[in-house]
């Protein structure tokens, strides 16, 4: 039986230090070539280039297997507090004007009830965006687990129930196995093309999704431009400002969508579904898959994972309302800039840096339920969507990395130790009442201890020997 080429590569560059993995693809490496046509005109992430940024130290999502051993309120990596430099600067400035004035000229000072009532709704505002914004974070999480666990399931009963059939033609069995391969190879795909959709990232020849999918007739290849493909080299200034959190230095999130001349991308992950249902059902169709449970799981699978899509996009589509939005944010502001007038008349110069922290806080929150109100994003608390997609490959590469075990090759030889240390060989000589005996035995505590201390007797004899 002849195998596939296998090549070693690499994953997404946007994941930093990733091992190299086996790319079992059959569009990879020697099998299949990307265009030259397209090779340089592949569209990079803003973040893919080589050289060093602070930005690309601070920011992105954060590598969960990484770990920090600086203490929490140290960290910069996830924190709002790069985002809450200029606000903060500005009530500085503001605290600081009031005071002056109040010591100097005139005391400007309010009551206390005005702001125990702004701040009464302020909390219950603050409270129903941060728990709005969570929930959306844990929904995108769930989702993507769900997807996860479909793809597994699907991978694993394509490999093992699909037959290959090397019995009646090498061409025929090879055939087989090359198909099984790239139905496993799209389901891969599935994620990667989800993960660029979610980021309005319309095209189909991104660096981790081409030699998947290159080889298909979608939507999102024949739309490919790569005048608008290929992002704009960002000013200092413009970085800056992103990093700061300065809403007119924020680029749009659908400038892709906006600036090709292309504008019917299709829905490329949906495309890919339609070809794994397609193979599905032609390895029904020809009695590859003969037994209709496992042609049920496959399809249940199948409708899991466009479950999958239809509810990302949901999150991603129906952020919170921007009428809460915008009251919200007006009501907090007016509560920050009224905190000197109540502050100075029992703190007098200490009124500035107890604003700046009263700031600190109540903005500070309001700032993290933005920032995961998108939880499919490259902000730094978003989901790791590129190690998602790196293990989901690793995984899909274990599964097809060797042939569909046969029951002979692991059930009845020696090493496999049933129960008490002993081999199915000398087991199968015994009898079945012997056995049964055995299992019985195995609840028991004491035979248990007895199996032990007889191990280590025979481990002490054998050392004996050696001597």
């Amino acid at each position: 039986m002849s195998t596939t080429n296998v090549t070693t590569s690499t994953q997404d560059s946007t994941i930093p230090s990733k091992p190299a993995y086996i790319n079992i693809s059959p569009q990879s490496g020697s099998l299949r070539q990307p265009s030259p046509a397209l090779a340089p005109k592949r569209p990079q992430n803003p973040r893919h280039k080589s050289s060093i940024r602070v930005e690309d130290s601070l920011t992105q999502p954060r590598d969960t297997e990484k770990h920090s051993k600086w203490p929490f309120f140290m960290r910069m990596h996830g924190s709002i507090t790069p985002r809450m430099i200029v606000p903060l600067v500005f009530i500085g400035i503001w605290a600081t004007i009031i005071t002056c004035i109040s010591r100097f000229v005139y005391p400007l000072v309010v009551s206390d009830l005005l702001l125990t009532v702004l701040g009464f709704v302020v909390g219950l505002g603050i409270s129903f965006r941060t728990s709005s914004a969570y929930e959306r974070y844990v929904d995108g999480r769930k989702y993507w687990g769900q997807l996860s666990q479909s793809s597994r399931d699907l991978a694993r009963h394509l490999w093992i129930h699909v037959e290959e059939r090397h019995d009646k033609d090498e061409q025929l069995g090879k055939a087989d196995l090359l198909g099984k391969v790239t139905a496993l190879n799209l389901i891969v795909a599935f994620a990667v093309a989800l993960k660029h959709r979610l980021r309005y990232e319309p095209f189909a020849q991104y660096e981790d999704l081409e030699q998947l999918v290159s080889h298909l007739s979608t939507f999102a290849n024949d739309a490919y431009d790569p005048n608008a493909a290929i992002p704009k080299q960002k000013s200092f200034w413009k970085e800056s400002g992103e990093y700061l959190g300065l809403t007119f230095a924020e680029s749009n999130p659908r400038k892709l969508l906006k600036r090709s001349p292309n504008k019917n991308f299709g829905n490329l992950p949906l495309e890919i579904l339609t070809y794994l249902s397609a193979y599905t059902e032609s390895v029904v169709r020809n009695g590859q898959l003969p037994n209709s449970v496992q042609f049920a799981m496959a399809m249940a699978n199948l409708a899991s994972l466009n479950e999958v899509l239809a509810s990302t996009e949901r999150v991603l589509n129906t952020p919170l309302p921007v009428a809460y939005s915008i009251a919200i944010s007006q009501i907090t502001w007016v509560y920050v800039i009224l905190l000197p007038f109540q502050l100075w008349s029992a703190l007098d110069w200490i009124t500035i840096p107890g604003t700046i922290v009263g700031a600190y806080i109540i903005l500070g929150i309001a700032a993290i339920g933005r920032e995961i109100e998108n939880p499919f994003g490259r902000d730094d608390n978003d989901l790791p969507l590129d190690k998602f997609c790196q293990q989901l490959q690793e995984e899909v590469n274990i599964i097809a990395s060797k042939p569909p075990p046969k029951l002979d090759e692991w059930v009845s030889v020696e090493e496999n130790r049933i129960f008490f240390g002993k081999g199915y060989p000398s087991l199968v000589a015994g009898s079945t009442e012997d056995i049964r005996a055995g299992l019985r035995a195995r609840t028991s505590p004491r035979a248990r201890e007895e199996v032990k201390r007889e191990e280590k007797e025979e481990e002490r004899k054998a050392g004996l020997e050696q001597v």
